[in-house]
């Protein structure tokens, strides 16, 4: 009998993740569609280095990168999620109930929702409103970057032995540098996307760059 229970306790139930695969996959159909058809059979250098006045469909290429990015960040931190609120495991949609990911991913898009529609009316509040457009144009660039680099990591977290305990703290490391490296970014870009004032600068990067991440992870981790 101890021989048994032994046995029990190291039996280990394969994991299936082709959940993963499936929609990374969906990630990267996305972005075939939005380089294709979106931008026109653009290259990747092309579509990286085109000026704001001669790129069309600027649109549609923000929201589909936002989609993917957005997919790709709840993959990733959706298994370190400790559980779902009880007033979202209560909701019912056609049936089923949310699990960890679509929890995960219903937060970062309202996240990014919520941030996007405060970002327009930041610009038109202080009547800058024609710099939004040059805005989501220059950050759908720095977005398609970090995607690529969000669909290697879930390959890397949920295909190979790696200890994902002590990744997290690494991700965090990732998620901390990409922030720095993204205010710079903003700061000193040449297309000027945030407002020439320094206080205004200021107000944007604090209300809407450092508050809204700080309430996402509130709503993730506690």
């Amino acid at each position: 009998m101890p021989l048994s229970q032994t046995f029990i306790n190291h039996v280990r139930i394969p994991e299936n993740n082709d959940w993963v695969i499936f929609i990374l996959l969906g990630c990267i159909f996305l972005f075939i569609f939005m380089m294709n058809i979106v931008e026109r059979d653009a290259n990747l250098r092309d579509f990286l280095l085109q000026k704001y006045f001669d790129a069309s469909n600027n649109l549609p290429s923000w929201v589909i990168t936002s989609c993917v990015t957005a997919l790709t960040i709840s993959v990733l931190l959706s298994q370190y999620i400790p559980i779902v609120p009880k007033f979202v495991s209560d909701l019912h949609l056609f049936g089923y109930k949310l699990n960890k990911f679509g929890f995960t991913f219903i937060a970062v898009v309202a996240f990014y929702l919520i941030k996007s529609g405060l970002g327009f009316l930041f610009y038109q509040s202080i009547g800058d409103g024609r710099k939004w457009s040059v805005f989501y144009f220059t950050s759908t660039k720095f977005y398609f970057v970090i995607s690529f680099l969000l669909i290697i990591l879930c390959v890397t977290h949920y295909y190979f032995p790696i200890d994902r305990n002590e990744m997290f703290l690494y991700y965090l490391y990732f998620a901390g540098f990409v922030f720095i490296f993204k205010i710079f970014f903003y700061l000193f870009h040449k297309n000027k996307i945030l407002p020439e004032k320094w206080y205004y600068k200021f107000l944007y990067i604090c209300t809407l760059q450092i508050a809204p991440l700080m309430l996402l992870w509130k709503l993730l981790f506690f």
